[in-house]
């Protein structure tokens, strides 16, 4: 028998939290609940779930602090959960490490969906990506490994979430080549690209930071305007 994919949902709204338990439970989840973000952060370092829906504003921690004091140590997709519609608590949010912002109220349909595609990603990415025999990629002193889903720089580990190597190993497998927004989300996150979506270029600043690039311009991950990014072969020598 599979086991259930576990879900943690921090959010204090009690009647609006046990519905969504309720619902998602039915869909075969396992989800338990957290009403205090003072409380989340141990719970979810030491019991990791597969996937985390975080609300935004909460008792004791806010949402942002939370994401921040975990993706260290959780590797897993983050949704963050709340009812402002801003852009700039999106992109902060982007910024901190969560992998997907939606905005309440949603419908419960939308919500299972968006559960469900970042899942079956990670999925695939520790199914089909590891045991489909890819050797490592080698770019000078950068080792990326698609079975244990490390990456090494200059014989150190470079620490990645889930989403943040899926993206690497992306535009790492089209080195070379200018990869623009679309062909870039469909890949990593299964959308299109409406015009306006900033996960990508906020995930790709997050990979620069952590591989030694935040430099003014880019050398290794370059951003081509009006196309896309394009990940530079000879540029980790």
């Amino acid at each position: 028998m599979n086991r259930k994919q576990t879900i943690l949902l921090v959010e204090d709204d009690h009647r609006f939290a046990h519905l969504v338990q309720e619902y998602l439970e039915k869909e075969g989840f396992e989800v338990d609940l957290e009403h205090r973000g003072d409380a989340a952060v141990s719970r979810i370092i030491d019991a990791p779930p597969d996937l985390l829906v975080l609300d935004l504003m909460l008792p004791g921690m806010d949402g942002f602090a939370i994401c921040r004091e975990i993706r260290p140590h959780y590797r897993n997709p983050i949704l963050m959960l709340t009812a402002r519609d801003e852009d700039i608590d999106q992109i902060v949010g982007l910024e901190l490490g969560a992998d997907d912002y939606i905005t309440k109220p949603i419908e419960p349909r939308l919500l299972l969906a968006r559960l469900r595609a970042h899942l079956r990603r990670t999925n695939e990415s520790s199914s089909s990506l590891e045991d489909n025999g890819k050797s490592d990629i080698r770019h000078g002193r950068l080792i990326i490994d698609p079975h244990s889903r490390s990456v090494a720089l200059d014989g150190n580990s470079v620490e990645l979430t889930t989403s943040e190597f899926d993206l690497l190993l992306i535009l790492a497998s089209g080195a070379g080549n200018t990869l623009n927004r679309d062909a870039i989300l469909q890949a990593w996150r299964g959308i299109e690209y409406d015009g306006l979506d900033r996960s990508v270029d906020i995930a790709v600043s997050r990979l620069r930071r952590k591989l030694n690039d935040d430099v003014s311009p880019p050398r290794r991950i370059k951003t081509v305007r009006r196309r896309g990014y394009l990940f530079v072969p000879d540029a980790w020598e």
